[in-house]
């Protein structure tokens, strides 16, 4: 779950990839046997979804759409989760999905039909989709992010419950208003960093804080926009 694979990790999906080009009477193709090349024989090097995404054998290989048209920050992300979880549900369901892969593929310039879109919409669930609830969370989606611009991976470690969750945000909610504002939000990020200096690097500060913007509502981040980032879920 850190955004890549590596060591044992890359050595089983490439086994594995052999064996099931093999069992289904097909060669590697050559980027595939580039990819083996590279890391076939070494533990040390690393991959993400998205590197990954290169070498997959995909009539149209959307995946790489994402890193390309919108996705290339945090931020980009954000402003992209906001518009199409456009009910603030704080998830993605498959016609938002929908509609948020037929926008990213226009942009492409790539014309489908909508049985390949609907195809695509369930590729996506299945790949992502990490409790199999039919729709993807903000952290689930994220993945597609390369791990360096993943921002939230590193705030799935100070994740809060409920309780104090609310409690920090009624704390930093200085003036009551029932949302807090940049300034409010740079105090309270100022004293995770501090509290969590494994996770949070305080030097990342400014980027923090302009990703969960991009959440707010002209500059008004509510409680529920704030909880996907800081509230992790109960059972």
């Amino acid at each position: 779950g850190n955004g890549f694979m590596d060591g044992k990790e890359l050595q089983n999906f490439i086994q594995e990839l052999q064996q099931a080009r093999k069992k289904a009477g097909l060669d590697l193709t050559p980027e595939m046997k580039a990819f083996v090349d590279q890391y076939g024989k070494s533990t040390d090097g690393k991959i993400g979804i998205v590197e990954l995404a290169q070498v997959l054998p995909t009539e149209e290989n959307f995946l790489l759409f994402f890193r390309c048209q919108q996705l290339k920050s945090s931020e980009d992300f954000m402003q992209t989760w906001r518009k199409y979880d456009s009910d603030h549900s704080g998830f993605i369901d498959s016609e938002e999905l929908k509609s948020f892969l037929k926008d990213l593929l226009q942009k492409a310039n790539k014309q489908i039909d909508d049985s390949k879109l609907t195809e695509y919409t369930e590729i996506m669930l299945r790949m992502f989709d990490a409790n199999n609830d039919g729709k993807l969370e903000l952290t689930e989606l994220a993945r597609l992010l390369p791990v360096q611009e993943n921002f939230l991976i590193k705030f799935q470690g100070v994740k809060m419950c409920a309780k104090e969750f609310n409690n920090a945000f009624e704390m930093y909610d200085q003036d009551g208003n029932g949302y807090i504002d940049e300034n409010e939000l740079d105090a309270l990020l100022k004293d995770l960093c501090e509290k969590n200096k494994k996770e949070l690097d305080i030097t990342n500060l400014a980027t923090y804080k302009k990703s969960i913007m991009a959440l707010s509502d002209g500059g008004k981040l509510y409680r529920a926009e704030l909880a996907l980032i800081l509230c992790a879920e109960e059972n």
